[in-house]
């Protein structure tokens, strides 16, 4: 069945689209880049686009107080959070305040000198293919050029406005 748009129908308002992903829920990433400081936040964005090369995507506010950082990076570090890491993912969310990669966040430099967070379920250092204008954010593509997964564990999950766990069911 094909819908077809009412050419007078007006689009979501802004609240009206925020509240139809509230219905969505995420895999929660923490993205980072080294610049002449190390900067990251937090993404709900994060996509798997292509296995063959290893391909991910991501979306970054050029708003962001680390965008200047992202903007300029070759490689960026995605981590991807276990269910018990809300603080990290918390403290990576913030607009702005306190060094987020300052204690406790535990991290060290990995390859092309990105920041890799410890204790994540899984992170890849991927070098940035394109950044495309989209709204007021830019669509980051990356291929990743190194990765470390470990095994076991449950990934933290964002669902209407709430950090949440993966549960059995």
């Amino acid at each position: 069945m094909t819908v077809h748009a009412d050419a007078d129908a007006l689009p979501p308002t802004t609240e009206t689209f925020r509240s139809v992903f509230r219905h969505h829920a995420a895999g929660v990433a923490v993205v980072t880049a080294q610049g002449g400081r190390p900067a990251g936040f937090t993404a709900t964005s994060l996509s798997s686009v292509a296995v063959a090369p290893p391909t991910v995507s991501f979306a970054m506010s050029t708003s962001s107080s680390s965008w200047p950082v992202f903007r300029d990076a070759s490689h960026v570090g995605v981590h991807i959070l276990a269910a018990d890491q809300r603080d990290l993912a918390s403290r990576f969310a913030t607009a702005a305040g306190p060094d987020r990669f300052a204690a406790p966040t535990r991290w060290r430099r990995g390859p092309y000198d990105v920041p890799v967070l410890d204790g994540v379920l899984a992170w890849l250092v991927c070098r940035v293919e394109v950044a495309v204008p989209a709204g007021d954010h830019r669509l980051i593509v990356a291929r990743a050029v190194a990765a470390e997964s470990r095994s076991g564990g449950r990934p933290l999950l964002y669902h209407d406005r709430a950090y949440v766990r993966l549960c059995d069911g």
